[in-house]
């Protein structure tokens, strides 16, 4: 299915529900249609880069757009959490984040050249010994064991070297993306395994001190956020 009903999209896209009946999917890809935006809905209707899909195709196809620093000729491309959209010709680049309402959202960057976090979701262990690591953007890299599930790197883009390993631990900067606590950020005070199907807790501790669930902690650094996250907010 190429489109969907516009009173259908995933809570987490910021698509108004009026306006065209019709909006395009993503493609199966990095991310989840539920965590992630076309890309040529964020060139047409969030950075208005273009007025219409045949425009889009256009400027796509000239490879005038990257995604973490690899131009992405699809409009249905999933752009995701963490992603970085860059616009070499006009010198601008984005990250996508999430707001607190489990929307995502583009944060205007200072610069162009900037690496990008990524969560390690699984390990997997190939022939010969040697570690693969299973990112949350849906690439793999070799690794090590030294690299724990749930820790975060910061990588390079977009050759994604690893530039920075950020453990998932007691002390460290967390940003919750999932739950009434998503877009909060804070420090790890607690993490409670649970001997059972459920899900382990996590105690973050900000302007408030809450729990959630692991699944929806990304360690972003030690004690300051290792990449931007601030910075103009497109609508």
């Amino acid at each position: 299915m190429t489109h969907q009903k516009r009173l259908s999209v995933p809570k987490s896209w910021k698509a108004g529900r009026k306006g065209n009946k019709w909006v395009s999917t993503t493609r199966p890809g990095p991310h989840s249609q539920a965590r992630s935006l076309p890309l040529g809905i964020i060139i047409r209707d969030v950075l208005k880069l273009v007025d219409n899909s045949r425009e889009g195709k256009r400027v796509l196809s000239e490879g005038k757009i990257l995604v973490d620093g690899i131009p992405r000729k699809d409009l249905r491309f999933p752009v995701g959490l963490f992603d970085v959209i860059s616009v070499p010709l006009m010198n601008e680049a984005y990250r996508m984040l999430q707001d607190e309402k489990g929307r995502l959202t583009l944060h205007k960057l200072n610069e162009t050249k900037v690496n990008k976090l990524c969560r390690i979701n699984n390990k997997n262990t190939l022939k010969g010994g040697k570690v693969q690591l299973n990112l949350s953007d849906g690439t793999n890299i070799p690794g090590s064991n030294e690299y724990g599930t749930k820790d975060s790197l910061i990588l390079s883009i977009p050759d994604k070297q690893v530039v920075k390993h950020l453990e998932f631990k007691v002390g460290n900067l967390a940003m919750v993306v999932g739950g009434q606590h998503s877009g909060e950020i804070g420090k790890i005070k607690e993490i409670k395994e649970v001997k059972s199907s459920r899900h382990n807790m996590v105690t973050i501790s900000g302007e408030t001190e809450f729990e959630t669930i692991e699944d929806y902690v990304i360690v972003i650094g030690e004690d300051k956020p290792e990449i931007r996250l601030g910075g103009e907010l497109h609508e």
